[in-house]
This record gives C-alpha cells, structure tokens and sequence, in this order.
C-alpha cells in the first residue's frame, strides 16, 4: 500500500518567517497579489507589516478586508468578485483558519467561477486555482498546510467541506510571533483544535507512517505547551512549539483525514454559530471516550506522546491517563458546554437528528476507529448536556 502527501510547495517555519513573503511571491513570478483578510489583522497592523516586506520588493497590493469567523458562501463572495475584477494573480492571507479557508476558496471560484457547493465532498478539488500564500496567525487550523477548506451554506445550514489539491496553499510562512498577542480564549480554542487534528489524524483509518510521525510531533509539542501558551501568552517557547505543532497536526489530518470529532462539530458550528476549535473542545472527551474501545493501541501512544502517560504504562492504564486529561484541558482552559455557551436546550435537541445525518454525509466519521450509526452521533450529542 502506498499514499499520497500532500504539502505546500514552500514552508517556510519560524520566528520573521512572515517577513519573507515579498521574496516567497517573487519566486513564484507573482506581481500582483490581493491579501485577504479581517479587520483585526489590519488594528494589530500584521498587514501593514506584510504590505512594507512587499513594497521594499517592489510589490503593490490591494486589500480585502471583509473575511468573517466561520466563513460563509456569502462572506466570500465580494471577494470572489475583486478577484475576477482586478487581474491579481495571487492571493495572501492573513489571519487565522477563517481568513485563510476564505481565500483559498476564493482562489478557486475566482478563477472557475460557480458556487461554492459546486466543489464540495464528494468532489475532490484537484485543478490549481490562483497561487496562496498562507500566513497563520493562530496555532490552530493548521490551514496554511491543507488542502482543506470548510465553507458555510447559509440557507441550508451546512458547513461544506471542501477538499483537493486545489485548496492547498503553495507556500506557508510560519511565524509565530505573530501569535503572542492571541487572547487566552482564542489560545485555547485553537490549541485543543490542533490537538484534535493530531489526534483523529493518527486514530483515522486513513493513517499512514507519514502522518503518523507528523501527529505524534505534534502531539509531544502541543499538550505540554497549550496550558503554558493559555497562562502566559508571551511565553515565546510555547508559543513556538504550539505553532509548530498546530502546522505538523494540519499537515497529517490533511494526509490523513479527521474523524468523528470534526464530523460531529460542524453541524454544531453551522447550526449555533459556535466557533470550530470550541466545538472540537466540546466533543474531544465525549468522542474518545466512545472510540477508545476500538482502538486501544493508537488511543495509548496519544498518551504517551502527549507525555500524560508513561512509555511502560500499560496501554489501558495510559487511555485512562488520557481521558483525565482531556477533561482536565477542559476544565482548566474553561471550554463551556453547549449550555454555558448560551445555546437553547431545545433548539439543540430539535436538531440532533439532523446534525447526525449531516455529520455522517461528510464522511469524516467513516474514518473514525468505531464507525457510529446515526443513533450513535445523537447519544453523543446528548451526552454534552449531561
């Protein structure tokens, strides 16, 4: 058996990484590019930092500035639109998944045109759409080094994932410094998010060896520093290691599929408006306590890697390590229930049944190591209002 890796054709990891984008572009005969971003990135002034690395190369850029959290089809679309417009051929984003999900999708409809759900699972999205140059600033999505991207259909309150070569960006700057003024909420939404991708990366039954070294890395480098990044977000080590990790964990999920956490969290996103990573925190105890059983071996060496158990610890033993732990992030990085989180009881059991169909339509949780019926995924759901 033999499989396919996928990667940017230029990673570039470390503290000033981003500062090398005017010669990134350069090297790909890139002149005219359109960064994409938030508002916030603007206030923080990590674009006017990228726009004087480009001019110092010569380069002249337009903005586009109306990127929202949780993308939508319609979020987007303003932008498709400059892009067919303006002639630019290439594309920065800035930001964290939000921003950089939205321009890779950009990327491909403005060059082809359509909509979104034109592109969505099943269909795998493998023609180039204009060149990305991705520059995280959360240690979280792990999108600058995917060929994934998740898209919202309002009216039909579907998140879309989107899948193929297409969506992967073609270089990736990662620089972590430009994490360190993340508030702590926002810390640790994105860590327990990347946690998530390294662990379903390596329980997926689409691992491989490959993926499976980039998520045991990521998992040693995130677990021990996402509470030290939470605490102290200037604490540069952590900040380091969590960056680092987060790209390793999107490099292995997007080799190697997520599972039964992400195919669950997305209705939820869809339907309540509650951010990815928060989602992902709400259902990673509940989901591995429910897969563990069938996968025993894989659940102990997450572990192991993430240093909660020992390497002579029995796999039972390091398993129940592991869901200690997992409750203990929770609590300690004060995810919130569905409940806390604000969202209705009733809305949330009214639509149970449609959630679950729609998490098993994206396929994730046919890659988990227990494959779960319909009446499954509602009893987890439930689970979360326990």
């Amino acid at each position: 058996m033999n499989s396919q890796i996928v990667l940017p054709r230029i990673l570039q990891v470390g503290a000033g990484a981003s500062a090398e984008v005017g010669n990134v572009l350069k090297s790909l005969g890139c002149t005219k590019p359109l960064i994409v971003t938030d508002r916030m990135m603007v206030q923080l002034g990590y674009v006017a930092r990228v726009q004087a690395q480009l001019s110092s190369n010569d380069i002249h850029v337009d903005i586009y500035t109306d990127t929202v959290p949780e993308p939508t089809e319609v979020s987007i679309l303003a932008g498709v639109e400059k892009i067919q417009q303006g002639d630019f051929d290439s594309i920065i984003a800035i930001g964290g998944g939000s921003p950089i999900d939205s321009a890779k999708a950009m990327a491909i409809l403005g060059k082809y045109g359509g909509k979104m759900r034109d592109y969505k699972v099943p269909r795998i999205v493998n023609e180039p759409g204009l060149p990305v140059i991705a520059i995280p600033t959360t240690a979280g999505t792990g999108s600058e080094a995917t060929r994934v991207t998740v898209i919202t259909d309002e009216a039909q309150g579907e998140k879309m994932l989107c899948l193929g070569m297409g969506f992967m960006p073609v270089a990736a700057l990662v620089d972590f410094e430009l994490t360190v003024s993340l508030p702590a909420r926002t810390t640790a939404d994105t860590g327990i998010d990347a946690l998530t991708h390294a662990m379903e990366a390596y329980v997926s039954k689409k691992s491989n060896l490959y993926t499976d070294s980039q998520a045991i890395q990521a998992m040693g480098l995130l677990a021990p520093n996402l509470r030290r990044a939470y605490c102290d977000g200037e604490d540069k080590e952590a900040r380091e290691a969590m960056m680092l990790g987060a790209t390793l964990a999107g490099i292995a999920f997007s080799n190697a599929s997520v599972a039964l956490v992400h195919g669950m969290s997305r209705p939820i996103g869809a339907f309540f408006h509650v951010p990815h990573g928060l989602s992902n925190a709400m259902l990673l105890p509940s989901v591995t306590e429910y897969s563990i059983s069938s996968a025993p071996a894989r659940y102990a060496d997450c572990a192991r890697a993430m240093k909660v158990a020992l390497q002579s610890d029995s796999d039972n033993i390091a398993n129940e390590k592991l869901m200690i732990e997992l409750v203990a992030i929770n609590e300690e990085l004060h995810v919130p229930t569905p409940e806390e989180f604000g969202i209705d009881k009733r809305a949330f059991f009214d639509v149970q049944a449609i959630m679950a169909e729609q998490a098993l339509a994206s396929g994730s949780p046919a890659n988990n190591p227990r494959v779960p019926s319909k009446d499954d995924i509602v009893g987890i759901y439930k689970k979360l209002w326990v």
